[in-house]
Protein backbone atom coordinates (compact mmCIF):
# COMPACT_ATOMS: atom_id res chain seq x y z
CA UNK A 1 0.00 0.00 0.00
CA UNK A 2 2.64 3.48 0.14
CA UNK A 3 4.90 6.00 -0.41
CA UNK A 4 7.99 3.74 0.92
CA UNK A 5 11.69 4.64 1.19
CA UNK A 6 14.06 2.49 -0.87
CA UNK A 7 16.57 2.60 -3.49
CA UNK A 8 15.56 2.27 -7.05
CA UNK A 9 17.64 -0.79 -6.85
CA UNK A 10 15.25 -2.38 -4.69
CA UNK A 11 12.07 -0.86 -6.83
CA UNK A 12 13.72 -2.37 -10.16
CA UNK A 13 13.82 -6.04 -8.43
CA UNK A 14 10.31 -6.12 -7.19
CA UNK A 15 9.19 -5.29 -10.50
CA UNK A 16 7.85 -7.03 -13.03
CA UNK A 17 8.30 -5.44 -16.62
CA UNK A 18 6.18 -7.22 -19.60
CA UNK A 19 5.08 -6.39 -22.77
CA UNK A 20 2.43 -7.81 -25.03
CA UNK A 21 2.30 -5.95 -29.02
CA UNK A 22 -0.84 -3.48 -27.57
CA UNK A 23 -1.04 -5.00 -24.23
CA UNK A 24 -0.72 -3.07 -20.34
CA UNK A 25 0.43 -6.14 -18.39
CA UNK A 26 -1.37 -5.20 -15.44
CA UNK A 27 0.51 -6.51 -11.91
CA UNK A 28 0.18 -6.35 -8.16
CA UNK A 29 -1.04 -2.69 -7.97
CA UNK A 30 -1.41 -2.42 -4.22
CA UNK A 31 1.75 -1.72 -2.24
CA UNK A 32 3.67 -3.96 -4.58
CA UNK A 33 5.80 -0.64 -6.14
CA UNK A 34 5.69 -2.62 -9.63
CA UNK A 35 4.58 -1.02 -12.92
CA UNK A 36 3.37 -2.55 -16.44
CA UNK A 37 5.54 -1.45 -19.21
CA UNK A 38 3.48 -0.10 -22.57
CA UNK A 39 4.02 -1.32 -26.40
CA UNK A 40 2.56 2.58 -27.37
CA UNK A 41 3.40 1.50 -30.86
CA UNK A 42 -0.09 0.02 -31.55
CA UNK A 43 -2.15 3.24 -29.91
CA UNK A 44 -1.02 6.04 -32.16
CA UNK A 45 -3.60 7.56 -34.42
CA UNK A 46 -1.40 8.04 -36.99
CA UNK A 47 2.53 7.47 -37.94
CA UNK A 48 2.29 11.06 -37.70
CA UNK A 49 1.67 11.60 -34.45
CA UNK A 50 3.58 9.75 -31.85
CA UNK A 51 2.74 9.47 -28.22
CA UNK A 52 4.67 11.58 -25.77
CA UNK A 53 5.31 9.95 -22.40
CA UNK A 54 7.68 9.97 -19.21
CA UNK A 55 8.91 7.59 -16.08
CA UNK A 56 10.18 8.50 -13.67
CA UNK A 57 11.02 7.11 -9.97
CA UNK A 58 8.12 9.02 -8.11
CA UNK A 59 6.21 7.64 -4.79
CA UNK A 60 8.90 5.05 -4.42
CA UNK A 61 7.91 3.03 -7.71
CA UNK A 62 7.73 3.48 -11.59
CA UNK A 63 5.34 5.84 -12.50
CA UNK A 64 4.85 6.60 -16.26
CA UNK A 65 2.31 8.72 -18.24
CA UNK A 66 1.57 8.76 -21.83
CA UNK A 67 -0.33 11.16 -23.94
CA UNK A 68 -1.63 10.65 -27.16
CA UNK A 69 -3.28 13.44 -28.47
CA UNK A 70 -0.87 16.48 -27.33
CA UNK A 71 3.18 17.12 -27.97
CA UNK A 72 3.15 19.29 -25.14
CA UNK A 73 5.81 18.27 -23.01
CA UNK A 74 5.09 20.40 -20.35
CA UNK A 75 1.88 18.35 -19.40
CA UNK A 76 4.30 15.34 -18.56
CA UNK A 77 6.40 17.73 -16.57
CA UNK A 78 3.70 19.08 -14.89
CA UNK A 79 2.32 15.00 -13.58
CA UNK A 80 5.70 14.49 -12.28
CA UNK A 81 5.28 17.84 -10.57
CA UNK A 82 2.30 17.00 -8.79
CA UNK A 83 3.54 13.12 -7.64
CA UNK A 84 6.27 15.27 -5.85
CA UNK A 85 3.22 17.45 -4.25
CA UNK A 86 1.51 14.91 -3.10
CA UNK A 87 4.18 12.58 -1.49
CA UNK A 88 4.74 15.58 0.53
CA UNK A 89 1.64 15.27 1.75
CA UNK A 90 0.98 11.16 1.91
CA UNK A 91 4.27 9.92 2.71
CA UNK A 92 4.04 7.73 5.99
CA UNK A 93 8.49 7.34 5.87
CA UNK A 94 9.37 11.23 4.36
CA UNK A 95 9.90 13.65 7.94
CA UNK A 96 8.91 16.42 6.38
CA UNK A 97 5.68 15.01 5.02
CA UNK A 98 2.53 16.42 6.62
CA UNK A 99 1.08 12.95 7.24
CA UNK A 100 4.84 12.15 9.31
CA UNK A 101 4.37 15.22 10.94
CA UNK A 102 0.85 14.46 11.91
CA UNK A 103 1.51 10.77 13.19
CA UNK A 104 4.22 12.79 15.16
CA UNK A 105 2.36 15.28 16.17
CA UNK A 106 4.62 17.89 14.88
CA UNK A 107 1.58 19.85 13.88
CA UNK A 108 0.17 23.07 15.90
CA UNK A 109 -2.54 21.24 18.13
CA UNK A 110 -6.17 22.95 17.23
CA UNK A 111 -6.96 26.03 20.15
CA UNK A 112 -7.89 24.16 23.26
CA UNK A 113 -7.18 20.91 22.35
CA UNK A 114 -4.61 18.20 23.18
CA UNK A 115 -5.10 15.22 20.27
CA UNK A 116 -6.60 17.91 17.33
CA UNK A 117 -4.72 19.21 14.36
CA UNK A 118 -5.75 20.91 11.29
CA UNK A 119 -4.48 19.43 7.65
CA UNK A 120 -4.78 20.24 4.23
CA UNK A 121 -7.50 19.79 2.22
CA UNK A 122 -6.12 17.02 0.88
CA UNK A 123 -4.97 15.10 3.64
CA UNK A 124 -8.03 15.59 5.52
CA UNK A 125 -10.06 14.38 2.42
CA UNK A 126 -8.24 11.36 2.13
CA UNK A 127 -8.46 10.30 5.34
CA UNK A 128 -12.15 10.74 5.54
CA UNK A 129 -11.75 8.53 2.42
CA UNK A 130 -9.48 5.91 4.17
CA UNK A 131 -12.24 6.23 7.52
CA UNK A 132 -15.23 5.59 4.86
CA UNK A 133 -13.40 2.17 3.64
CA UNK A 134 -12.70 1.45 7.23
CA UNK A 135 -16.24 1.74 8.32
CA UNK A 136 -17.17 -0.15 4.61
CA UNK A 137 -15.13 -3.55 5.83
CA UNK A 138 -16.30 -3.45 9.31
CA UNK A 139 -12.70 -3.19 10.41
CA UNK A 140 -11.02 -5.88 7.70
CA UNK A 141 -9.04 -2.26 6.43
CA UNK A 142 -7.77 -0.07 8.92
CA UNK A 143 -5.93 3.03 8.10
CA UNK A 144 -4.84 3.23 11.95
CA UNK A 145 -2.47 0.12 10.68
CA UNK A 146 0.66 2.22 10.63
CA UNK A 147 2.10 1.29 13.88
CA UNK A 148 1.73 -2.58 12.17
CA UNK A 149 2.57 -1.88 8.99
CA UNK A 150 6.16 -0.31 10.62
CA UNK A 151 6.96 -3.87 12.26
CA UNK A 152 6.97 -5.90 8.79
CA UNK A 153 9.72 -4.46 6.40
CA UNK A 154 9.21 -6.49 2.89
CA UNK A 155 12.13 -4.65 1.15
CA UNK A 156 14.56 -5.53 3.49
CA UNK A 157 17.78 -7.68 1.79
CA UNK A 158 16.70 -10.21 4.91
CA UNK A 159 13.05 -9.98 5.59
CA UNK A 160 12.07 -11.39 9.03
CA UNK A 161 9.07 -11.93 10.91
CA UNK A 162 8.92 -9.40 13.76
CA UNK A 163 8.14 -11.54 17.39
CA UNK A 164 4.65 -12.24 18.33
CA UNK A 165 4.98 -10.06 21.00
CA UNK A 166 5.77 -7.08 18.84
CA UNK A 167 2.89 -7.52 16.66
CA UNK A 168 0.77 -8.20 19.24
CA UNK A 169 1.72 -4.43 21.23
CA UNK A 170 1.39 -2.88 17.43
CA UNK A 171 -1.67 -4.54 17.20
CA UNK A 172 -3.71 -3.29 19.83
CA UNK A 173 -2.89 0.67 18.42
CA UNK A 174 -4.72 -0.43 15.62
CA UNK A 175 -8.17 0.88 15.05
CA UNK A 176 -9.38 3.69 13.03
CA UNK A 177 -12.38 4.68 15.32
CA UNK A 178 -10.00 6.49 17.55
CA UNK A 179 -9.70 9.02 14.62
CA UNK A 180 -12.17 11.37 13.66
CA UNK A 181 -12.72 14.07 11.47
CA UNK A 182 -14.72 17.54 12.31
CA UNK A 183 -14.18 21.45 11.89
CA UNK A 184 -15.67 24.22 10.44
CA UNK A 185 -13.74 23.15 7.06
CA UNK A 186 -13.71 19.48 8.07
CA UNK A 187 -10.33 19.29 8.01
CA UNK A 188 -10.13 19.07 11.76
CA UNK A 189 -8.00 15.28 12.52
CA UNK A 190 -8.72 13.80 16.10
CA UNK A 191 -6.09 11.19 17.03
CA UNK A 192 -7.90 10.17 20.28
CA UNK A 193 -4.80 8.02 21.49
CA UNK A 194 -1.38 8.87 21.78
CA UNK A 195 -0.12 5.80 19.76
CA UNK A 196 -2.94 6.04 17.27
CA UNK A 197 -0.88 6.45 13.89
CA UNK A 198 -2.57 6.77 10.23
CA UNK A 199 -0.95 4.67 7.12
CA UNK A 200 -2.79 5.90 3.40
CA UNK A 201 -0.74 3.53 1.26
CA UNK A 202 -3.94 1.90 -0.10
CA UNK A 203 -5.55 4.27 -1.56
CA UNK A 204 -3.06 7.50 -1.98
CA UNK A 205 -2.03 6.26 -5.72
CA UNK A 206 -5.41 6.13 -6.39
CA UNK A 207 -5.98 9.64 -5.29
CA UNK A 208 -3.10 11.04 -7.02
CA UNK A 209 -3.62 9.77 -10.14
CA UNK A 210 -7.48 11.54 -10.23
CA UNK A 211 -5.52 14.76 -9.41
CA UNK A 212 -3.29 13.84 -12.72
CA UNK A 213 -6.32 12.87 -14.70
CA UNK A 214 -7.92 15.93 -13.47
CA UNK A 215 -5.31 18.16 -14.76
CA UNK A 216 -4.81 16.74 -18.05
CA UNK A 217 -8.68 17.01 -18.63
CA UNK A 218 -8.58 20.55 -17.71
CA UNK A 219 -5.48 21.31 -20.29
CA UNK A 220 -7.34 19.44 -22.78
CA UNK A 221 -6.24 15.96 -23.18
CA UNK A 222 -8.36 13.38 -24.13
CA UNK A 223 -6.29 10.84 -24.33
CA UNK A 224 -3.60 9.03 -21.88
CA UNK A 225 -2.79 6.44 -19.92
CA UNK A 226 -1.22 6.92 -16.32
CA UNK A 227 0.35 4.40 -14.43
CA UNK A 228 1.24 4.59 -11.06
CA UNK A 229 2.86 1.74 -9.96
CA UNK A 230 0.79 -0.62 -12.06
CA UNK A 231 -2.28 1.76 -10.95
CA UNK A 232 -3.60 2.05 -14.40
CA UNK A 233 -5.78 5.13 -14.92
CA UNK A 234 -7.00 5.27 -18.40
CA UNK A 235 -7.68 8.76 -20.14
CA UNK A 236 -10.70 8.24 -23.13
CA UNK A 237 -9.54 5.30 -25.11
CA UNK A 238 -7.38 4.87 -28.05
CA UNK A 239 -7.50 7.87 -30.46
CA UNK A 240 -8.94 5.44 -33.17
CA UNK A 241 -12.11 5.52 -30.35
CA UNK A 242 -10.90 1.52 -29.61
CA UNK A 243 -10.43 0.38 -25.96
CA UNK A 244 -7.06 -0.46 -24.19
CA UNK A 245 -6.17 -4.24 -23.76
CA UNK A 246 -5.43 -4.46 -20.46
CA UNK A 247 -3.50 -7.91 -19.05
CA UNK A 248 -4.04 -9.39 -15.86
CA UNK A 249 -0.35 -10.74 -14.57
CA UNK A 250 -0.77 -14.48 -13.54
CA UNK A 251 0.15 -15.06 -9.95
CA UNK A 252 3.86 -16.35 -9.21
CA UNK A 253 4.31 -16.29 -13.26
CA UNK A 254 7.85 -16.27 -13.29
CA UNK A 255 8.04 -14.05 -16.48
CA UNK A 256 5.02 -12.08 -15.57
CA UNK A 257 3.01 -13.11 -18.48
CA UNK A 258 -0.89 -12.19 -18.19
CA UNK A 259 -3.22 -14.50 -17.10
CA UNK A 260 -6.70 -13.24 -19.02
CA UNK A 261 -7.37 -9.72 -20.76
CA UNK A 262 -9.86 -7.68 -20.33
CA UNK A 263 -10.92 -4.60 -22.74
CA UNK A 264 -11.61 -0.93 -20.82
CA UNK A 265 -11.85 2.22 -21.77
CA UNK A 266 -12.09 5.70 -19.42
CA UNK A 267 -11.75 3.62 -16.63
CA UNK A 268 -9.14 2.70 -13.46
CA UNK A 269 -7.53 -0.46 -13.37
CA UNK A 270 -6.01 -1.92 -10.22
CA UNK A 271 -4.86 -5.54 -8.83
CA UNK A 272 -4.11 -6.14 -5.02
CA UNK A 273 -2.17 -9.40 -5.34
CA UNK A 274 0.11 -11.69 -2.75
CA UNK A 275 2.91 -12.44 -5.59
CA UNK A 276 4.82 -9.65 -5.82
CA UNK A 277 6.20 -8.61 -2.56
CA UNK A 278 6.73 -11.67 0.24
CA UNK A 279 9.33 -13.45 1.73
CA UNK A 280 9.19 -17.04 2.69
CA UNK A 281 10.48 -18.26 6.25
CA UNK A 282 10.17 -21.63 7.65
CA UNK A 283 8.80 -22.96 4.34
CA UNK A 284 6.04 -20.58 4.41
CA UNK A 285 5.34 -17.26 2.42
CA UNK A 286 4.49 -13.69 4.40
CA UNK A 287 3.61 -11.31 1.95
CA UNK A 288 2.76 -7.30 2.13
CA UNK A 289 -1.03 -7.28 2.49
CA UNK A 290 -1.04 -7.35 6.05
CA UNK A 291 -4.91 -7.70 8.33
CA UNK A 292 -5.31 -5.56 10.98
CA UNK A 293 -7.54 -7.83 12.55
CA UNK A 294 -4.27 -10.97 13.10
CA UNK A 295 -1.54 -8.55 12.77
CA UNK A 296 -0.23 -10.85 10.26
CA UNK A 297 -0.66 -11.23 6.36
CA UNK A 298 -4.28 -11.89 5.67
CA UNK A 299 -5.17 -15.37 5.04
CA UNK A 300 -7.67 -16.65 2.68
CA UNK A 301 -8.18 -18.35 -1.15
CA UNK A 302 -7.63 -15.02 -3.28
CA UNK A 303 -3.87 -15.00 -5.38
CA UNK A 304 -5.43 -11.83 -6.31
CA UNK A 305 -8.61 -8.95 -7.21
CA UNK A 306 -8.46 -6.57 -9.82
CA UNK A 307 -11.37 -3.76 -9.35
CA UNK A 308 -12.25 -1.86 -12.60
CA UNK A 309 -14.05 1.22 -11.62
CA UNK A 310 -13.82 5.43 -12.28
CA UNK A 311 -12.03 6.45 -9.87
CA UNK A 312 -8.93 4.97 -9.33
CA UNK A 313 -9.52 6.35 -5.93
CA UNK A 314 -12.27 3.89 -5.38
CA UNK A 315 -10.54 1.05 -7.46
CA UNK A 316 -7.52 1.12 -5.29
CA UNK A 317 -9.43 0.83 -1.80
CA UNK A 318 -11.60 -1.42 -2.91
CA UNK A 319 -9.11 -3.94 -4.23
CA UNK A 320 -6.95 -4.07 -0.62
CA UNK A 321 -10.65 -3.99 0.70
CA UNK A 322 -11.32 -6.96 -1.15
CA UNK A 323 -8.73 -8.75 -0.71
CA UNK A 324 -9.09 -8.39 2.85
CA UNK A 325 -12.55 -9.56 3.11
CA UNK A 326 -11.98 -12.52 0.88
CA UNK A 327 -13.59 -14.13 -2.32
CA UNK A 328 -17.06 -14.77 -1.38
CA UNK A 329 -17.65 -11.65 0.79
CA UNK A 330 -15.73 -9.34 -1.57
CA UNK A 331 -18.08 -10.59 -4.49
CA UNK A 332 -21.35 -9.94 -2.31
CA UNK A 333 -20.34 -6.35 -2.01
CA UNK A 334 -18.89 -5.24 -5.57
CA UNK A 335 -22.26 -7.21 -7.04
CA UNK A 336 -24.03 -4.36 -4.23
CA UNK A 337 -21.95 -1.54 -5.92
CA UNK A 338 -22.89 0.19 -9.17
CA UNK A 339 -20.33 0.59 -11.95
CA UNK A 340 -17.66 -1.28 -10.10
CA UNK A 341 -16.80 -4.50 -11.54
CA UNK A 342 -14.23 -6.89 -10.08
CA UNK A 343 -12.34 -10.34 -11.18
CA UNK A 344 -10.99 -12.33 -8.76
CA UNK A 345 -8.09 -15.39 -8.73
CA UNK A 346 -8.00 -17.91 -6.15
CA UNK A 347 -5.45 -20.67 -5.05
CA UNK A 348 -6.42 -22.80 -7.65
CA UNK A 349 -5.44 -20.15 -10.88
CA UNK A 350 -9.24 -20.05 -11.17
CA UNK A 351 -10.60 -16.26 -12.42
CA UNK A 352 -14.09 -15.62 -10.65
CA UNK A 353 -15.84 -12.54 -12.43
CA UNK A 354 -18.51 -10.72 -10.84
CA UNK A 355 -21.96 -10.20 -12.31
CA UNK A 356 -22.86 -8.47 -15.15
CA UNK A 357 -18.53 -8.18 -15.71
CA UNK A 358 -18.00 -5.24 -18.00
CA UNK A 359 -21.71 -5.23 -19.55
Amino acid sequence: MLLYHRSIKKIIKHCTFSILAGTFVLSSAIMSGCSAETDTTQTTESESQEPISTTAIKLNTAVTVTIYDSQDRNLLTECMNLCDKYEKIFSRTASDSELYKLNHRQLTPVDGTDHTYQVSDSLAELIQKGLYYSELSDGAFDIAIEPLTSLWDFTAEDPQVPKDSLIQTALSKCDYRNISIGGKDNNEITLKTDDTAIELGAIAKGYIADRIKDYLKKNGVKHAVIDLGGNILLLGSKTDGSKYNIGIQKPFGETGEPITSIKVANKSVVTTGIYQRYFEADGKIYHHILDPRTGYPCENTLYSDTIITDSSLTADALSTVCYLMGYEAANDLIDQLENVDALFITNDNEIHYTKNFLR
